[in-house]
């Protein structure tokens, strides 16, 4: 089995089920046509015992070195994720949450892109409930730097848990920052703007676990003023301008506050397939 110089870095909640972390890890590592070379695990908070001894099962039977990163609170993913960052020992490393699952060539195909010297790498996913096998939406992300930057001026042009990047990309423009929800979007962001090398591979490399509140969180007031922020932000820093800054925060703002199930329907018929105006 080839190993690639890449780490896996996976950080585990309360709320993960030890079933889907299983399988979560065993699709990442087990199964994978190219290994990471090791995998840190990130412990936000205390866990439940089912949860914990499932931990110590895969760090015990790993067939690739695994070490734990135990925070003694739940500090949130954004923090969970930094100080995974800390503990890696390789310089390019690969997102997994703990209740998905990556097809056998994610890490083949992602790792030839990272080799040419990208900095970011993301993929297309897949959406499932319970069985990975039936599929309910695709979520085709945007390919070529131009298709990138044109559309994270309105939408996030990369799926969080997909990605592989360098660290040292990461450390440039100052890792993970607290931003609500959207922190994953406003690292893309400022990596674009820092001049990175990002790339998305449109077929789906990984499969999305979607529970029944996820478009639930996705609204509310609390996530229209994080969306607001986030547009103040781009409009500061001249990613967009103020016609698409007043658009966005009429358009987006608008879409937090609407019914889960409509979001649902939005965001699976547009969102999720790629814009029209995707374009430089």
């Amino acid at each position: 089995m080839t190993v690639g110089e890449f780490s896996l870095l996976l950080p585990v909640y309360a709320g993960d089920d030890p079933g889907f972390l299983r399988l979560a890890y065993e699709s990442s590592v087990q199964q994978q046509t190219l290994r990471p070379a090791e995998a840190v695990i990130v412990q936000d908070g205390e866990v439940p015992e089912a949860l914990a001894a499932e931990l110590r099962r895969i760090v015990k039977e790993s067939p690739i070195p695994c070490r734990m990163v135990e925070l003694p609170e739940n500090r949130g993913l954004c923090e969970a994720l930094n100080a995974g960052l800390e503990a890696v020992t390789f310089p390019v490393v690969a997102r997994m949450d703990a209740d998905d699952v990556s097809t056998p060539d994610r890490f083949a195909r992602q790792w030839a892109l990272i080799d040419q010297g990208y900095d970011l790498v993301g993929s297309g996913m897949f959406e499932f409930e319970r069985d990975p096998g039936i599929q309910s939406a695709t979520r085709v992300p945007p390919v070529g730097f131009a298709r990138i930057r044109a559309h994270a001026r309105t939408h996030n042009p990369f799926n969080h848990p997909t990605m592989m990047y360098r660290v040292a990309a990461l450390d440039r423009v100052g890792r993970y920052q607290p931003f609500g929800r959207m922190e994953d979007y406003w690292l893309g962001i400022r990596l674009i703007a820092d001049g990175a090398r990002v790339e998305n591979i449109a077929d789906p490399l990984l499969g999305y676990r979607v529970g029944a509140g996820a478009f639930a969180r996705r609204g509310g007031w609390s996530e229209a003023r994080t969306e607001w922020r986030l547009q103040r932000e781009l409009l500061r820093m001249g990613f967009v301008t103020r016609s698409q800054y007043l658009r966005n925060v009429a358009m987006k703002g608008a879409y937090r506050l609407l019914p889960a199930g409509v979001k649902r329907v939005l965001f699976r018929g547009l969102i999720g397939r790629g814009l029209p105006g995707d374009r430089a």
